[in-house]
């Protein structure tokens, strides 16, 4: 078993690192209680490429050797997000939902190909992400599936919090939406 690496990427740089870990998405989204297909992989390939070029925006990839084994990656939310207007049947205090572009990171993605998981990966991934950071708090969604019970432990072992069920857009499923403060 070769050693796990890990490389971080910034802005603007990280959007041309979709072909390495392309591979890994689809294999960990192919799973329940994701289940995606081609269409929803042509979706995230869109999303990415305009979540790259966004402030603050940061990459990480783990490697065994030369084979992308998990990712994660995030930005800072811009003053204009609709991040916290998609919070369902609440509504947070305008001081606690207002952005500067660099109150909060949000982490899009965190993901560890299922042959690597339960090695302490995706916390260092999260860690590598997080290093150095310049923000009040961070935010993540996840789903509440009994699936993703590991990824809910994690979580709440590293300090996140609910603060609401968010449905970021019409055909979307509902996440939990988590915050975690940094300072």
């Amino acid at each position: 078993m070769a050693e796990v690496t890990y490389e971080r990427h910034e802005s603007p740089g990280g959007a041309h690192r979709l072909d390495a870990f392309l591979p890994a998405y689809e294999e960990v989204y192919a799973e329940p209680p994701y289940c995606e297909g081609p269409r929803d992989v042509a979706e995230f390939i869109d999303h990415y490429q305009v979540q790259a070029q966004r402030p603050g925006f940061r990459l990480v990839l783990a490697r065994e050797g030369d084979e992308v084994i998990g990712f994660t990656y995030g930005y800072y939310l811009a003053p204009d997000t609709r991040w916290w207007k998609n919070l369902q049947g609440i509504e947070l205090p305008e001081h606690f939902t207002r952005e500067d572009g660099h109150r909060t990171f949000v982490i899009i993605e965190l993901a560890v190909r299922k042959a690597w998981r339960r090695r302490g990966i995706a916390t260092a991934l999260h860690t590598r992400l997080l290093d150095g950071l310049d923000a009040e708090r961070v935010t993540l969604t996840m789903r509440p599936e009994p699936e993703a019970a590991p990824a809910q432990s994690a979580y709440a072992a590293w300090g996140y919090r609910n603060v609401g069920v968010s449905h970021p857009w019409d055909e979307a499923p509902l996440y939990d939406c988590m915050v975690r403060d940094l300072r």
